[in-house]
């Protein structure tokens, strides 16, 4: 199936393929018939399926006919974060470029001057963040008595960031007489509550099971103490052919500690969290995206929903607290057919959330074991051709001194050999002698030990998550 067989209109047709996108996904395939029918639809995918181009391409053949009014928009895309709410609106700028229509961008951290003029002007597509949005239309800003559509995207994330009441009042001032499409990567009951509750009659698509992982992403869990996690991500960055990497953690303070560690050991790092400004934020990601810096260390804010190319490794720096979480986190890997590496760190005190995450995904995540490195050739050449190690000839009996009488001692004296001093009785506990401890090195194969993980640090096997 082609876009051509979906319905789509010539103009867009030409802007996708210039975009490079030759046939739709699942979800575009059984997505977009349905908008374009002027169906309400629940789309329950996982990331990475091509979800955002499923209502995008089609609300800019349904929203081409039609006339902007100041203050009114004519469609309305709830984002739950600002960095999502800007890659749709990049979504509209690419596939909207043959078609004449407006779209403002609603989010805070940004100048208002500016958002506000564009409303003034009216617009076709207003994507909002809910809190934006909100504060707006209580200033009296914004009218939305005029949206003849509605997107709600990352409800299970809505519901998470605590927005579900502020989507509730703005449902409430919407039209009853609209087009409601709502995405989720899973259904948890208010969810459930809240589609039943304002779409009408809704087309429901699942293109994969709700909280399932990608088939692409090899995933691994590797177990060690808090101290090893620093040492263990460098040695990975290095040695695990990293093209691009996301480092997640759980705090917006170890994201900075990271990305300054990682700095001083000369890798190209950015960073991106709650606490910078959205004009840093973005910098930072257009950083990423062309290839300047090649390690993003990030909070979950940039956990959802983030399309960026060729992404190859993603790391779980601390095991999210929430099993949701893992799901997303690793999803910006293993991106439209690509493969990708996951692997999360974790500690003693992670057990119960990987056992959560290995709950919610239906599988148990394998432990990383690289294999046994080999002896390098001169090390082999050297241990065949070392002499066999023979005990010490015992020594010659001595001579007895003349005594003072100048006689020689008796004979019996003189040839009794002279007895080596016995070893400290703690040494005969074995007769091995221990091989001297090889300094570990970072960019070397890692150490090993019989018995032992052969992974980078040593210890990381000292702690189990069971």
């Amino acid at each position: 199936m082609t876009f051509a067989d979906l319905g789509l209109s010539e103009k867009l047709l030409q802007a996708v393929e210039a975009a490079g996108y030759t046939q739709p996904t699942p979800i575009q395939e059984q997505a977009i018939p349905a908008v374009l029918m002027m169906k309400d639809l629940i789309g329950i995918a996982q990331t990475g399926t091509g979800k955002t181009a499923s209502f995008v391409l089609p609300m800019i053949d349904v929203l081409e006919h039609g006339r902007r009014r100041a203050r009114m928009p004519r469609s309305l895309i709830l984002e739950p974060t600002r960095e999502l709410a800007a890659q749709v609106a990049e979504n509209f700028e690419k596939y909207g470029a043959n078609h004449d229509l407006k779209m403002a961008l609603l989010i805070g951290g940004v100048q208002m001057g500016d958002q506000l003029k564009a409303l003034d002007e009216g617009v076709d597509v207003l994507i909002a963040t809910p809190g934006r949005l909100m504060d707006l239309f209580e200033r009296g800003k914004i009218m939305l008595n005029g949206c003849e559509l509605l997107v709600i995207d990352e409800a299970d994330r809505m519901l998470d960031m605590g927005f579900i009441p502020d989507i509730e009042f703005i449902c409430d001032k919407l039209p009853t007489t609209r087009q409601t499409m709502l995405f989720s990567a899973t259904m948890p009951p208010v969810i459930k509550k809240l589609a039943d509750k304002f779409l009408t009659n809704p087309k429901q698509i699942e293109v994969s099971r709700a909280a399932s992982t990608n088939e692409n992403i090899a995933q691994f869990k590797v177990l060690m103490t808090p101290r090893k996690k620093k040492e263990a991500l460098r040695w990975f960055l290095r040695n695990d052919n990293v093209n691009t990497a996301i480092v997640f953690s759980n705090k917006k303070t170890t994201v900075r500690d990271l990305a300054k560690d990682l700095k001083k050991h000369g890798f190209k790092v950015g960073e991106i969290h709650g606490d910078m400004d959205q004009s840093s934020r973005i910098a930072e990601l257009d950083l990423f995206k062309s290839g300047e810096i090649n390690i993003l260390a990030a909070s979950d804010v940039a956990a959802r929903g983030l399309d960026i190319k060729g992404v190859s490794h993603v790391f779980n720096f601390d095991t999210p607290w929430h099993p949701d979480d893992y799901v997303h986190r690793i999803g910006r890997t293993g991106r439209a057919g690509a493969s990708g590496r996951a692997f999360t760190f974790v500690t003693s005190a992670d057990a119960e959330a990987i056992a959560n995450v290995e709950k919610l995904t239906g599988m148990v995540i394998p432990l990383y074991a690289p294999a046994k490195p080999a002896p390098k050739a001169e090390e082999a050449a050297q241990e065949q051709s070392a002499p066999e190690q023979t005990k010490p000839a015992p020594r010659e009996p001595k001579k007895s001194r003349p005594g003072r009488s100048g006689k020689d001692a008796p004979a019996k004296k003189a040839a009794e050999p002279v007895r080596a001093k016995e070893e400290p009785a703690v040494r005969k506990v074995s007769d091995k002698v221990a091989e001297p401890r090889r300094n570990y090195r970072e960019d070397r194969d890692p150490p090993s030990a019989p018995g032992e993980w052969n992974g980078p640090v040593p210890g990381f096997l000292d702690v189990s998550a069971t």
